[in-house]
């Protein structure tokens, strides 16, 4: 039966929808059959199950593997089960590529020693470097010993490269030729193949040695005379190539760059070692913009939506506990005013919106500098240029929006000197706010930290002591 993969994110929604909807289906039936008491009782049950259970497996059947994942993702832990109990185990081992970490790991915890050993067996090399850190020791020596002798090298290279590199990407299913044959011996060649590999673009050509020498489009093959030689043309020049210690952000915005499709990995004697390509970018680049999210919001890991309660937890719980002790310095920070704040209430009403202008564009600098610095587009070395200009922009926006906030709490407490204090404490917290934007990620990128790991975080917890530090203060020196 062919698999239909979902192009839109309303295809995968209607897909969730109907296997949510079979699901109720089973269990309604299951409890309504329960509920009778008939003869025949249990051949009621079992035929009726059979009959659900069929149409779940005939739709998970038609599902691409990419969509299931998305399904058991969205799923409940038990409803997850249940249906990765349906797939297809020709299919596991795919699912298992796709779906996430965290998720993967329940998904595994399921499956037996042979099941996991049979799905590992579907993959190709790179992906089963993928997948070997979630397998048991014992799974994984099971399926590399059942391996040739060229397949247990290429997984042994693919696993020697650190995680975020090419080599940890490279994909050994490629073509190559020879340039001393005509384009018509490459035809014959290529016709042997039951099908290409996925995102062929272009032949890789190369000598005895299994140097690259230079890539044959397959444009180049189709539309040139047969008779030619692979040599006269291919293009030898200006070639892009990778080498495996390439960082694969890197990599990746090449690709964007360049519109490529697949690119060679070559050693440092052009020796071709295999390629990456436009799909394994794709999920470089979804992955660091993942990543970039959780870090941001202080997460440590990708989390399973369903994970249990102690798991989420240990996920969260250590920058909580930052928040939580900043959010106790700003409280003191309020407390060392509170006489202040006694004889002038209005204070109490108005330093929220200066500590929340604050902590906003403070948010907005460093996102704009988190982006870049992923983009390649900065480093340390630009730091008092940039933070001038994030200056420049605070102060403009201080001055107008300030004025503004200013005057409207002038009309609301007929107070002009409040409305001039509210104007200075807003201009000075978001000059602290572009400040803090611009260094705290940047001075952990100097020290090799990840510049978006609670960067947010540090940011809204000095707009907030801060803000109201300078509103509390400006307040008790010209008001009291």
């Amino acid at each position: 039966m062919n698999e239909q993969k979902s192009r839109d994110p309303d295809a995968l929604h209607r897909h969730l929808h109907d296997v949510q909807d079979l699901l109720s289906r089973h269990r309604l039936v299951e409890t309504l059959v329960q509920r009778q008491h008939m003869p025949h009782q249990d051949l009621v049950e079992s035929i009726s199950s059979r009959q659900e259970l069929a149409r779940l497996r005939r739709k998970l059947d038609r599902l691409h593997p990419a969509d299931i994942a998305e399904i058991l993702e969205a799923l409940p832990l038990d409803d997850r089960r249940f249906i990765w109990d349906l797939v297809r185990a020709d299919k596991d081992g795919e699912i298992l590529l796709e779906v996430s970490d965290a998720v993967r790991a329940t998904l595994i915890e399921r499956m037996d020693p042979e099941e996991l050993k049979a799905a590992a067996e579907t993959l190709d090399a790179d992906e089963l470097a993928d997948l070997a850190p979630d397998l048991p020791p014992e799974v994984m020596q099971d399926v590399f010993d059942s391996l040739d002798q060229e397949e247990q090298e290429q997984v042994r290279a693919a696993m020697s490269y650190p995680e975020g590199t090419v080599g940890a990407l490279m994909d050994f299913d490629m073509v190559t030729v020879r340039e001393d044959v005509t384009l018509e011996v490459v035809l014959r060649y290529l016709r042997r193949f039951e099908a290409l590999p996925d995102h062929t673009d272009k032949l890789f050509v190369i000598d005895r040695e299994e140097r690259l020498r230079g890539i044959l489009t397959l444009e180049s093959l189709l539309i040139n005379e047969q008779d030619l030689l692979v040599s006269t043309v291919m293009k030898g020049k200006s070639l892009i190539t990778l080498a495996p210690e390439d960082d694969a952000g890197d990599a990746a915005k090449a690709f964007e760059r360049y519109d490529l499709i697949s690119v060679p990995v070559i050693d440092a004697e052009r020796r071709v070692l295999g390629r990456v390509t436009v799909a394994d970018m794709v999920d470089q680049i979804r992955e660091e913009s993942e990543a970039e999210i959780l870090s941001s919001a202080g997460l440590r890991e990708e989390e399973d939506i369903f994970a249990p309660v102690i798991r989420s937890v240990q996920n969260r719980w250590a920058w909580l506990a930052i928040n939580l002790i900043t959010a106790f310095a700003a409280s003191r920070v309020i407390d060392l005013f509170e006489g202040s704040i006694e004889k002038l209430v209005a204070l109490a009403a108005l330093m929220p919106i200066v500590a929340g202008i604050g902590g906003n564009a403070g948010n907005q600098t460093i996102t704009m500098i988190v982006r870049a610095i992923a983009m390649g587009r900065v480093d340390p070395s630009a730091m008092w240029r940039l933070l001038a200009k994030e200056l420049g922009v605070a102060m403009l926006n201080g001055i107008v929006w300030g004025g503004v906030v200013g005057l409207l709490v002038w009309w609301l407490y007929q107070n002009p000197y409040l409305g001039l204090v509210m104007s200075g404490a807003m201009t000075l917290n978001l000059l602290l706010a572009a400040t803090a934007g611009v260094l705290i990620p940047l001075i952990r990128q100097r020290l090799g930290r990840d510049p978006a790991l609670g960067s947010s975080v540090l940011v809204t917890a000095l707009t907030d002591s801060g803000g109201f530090f300078i509103f509390l203060g400006l307040a008790t020196l010209f008001l009291l």
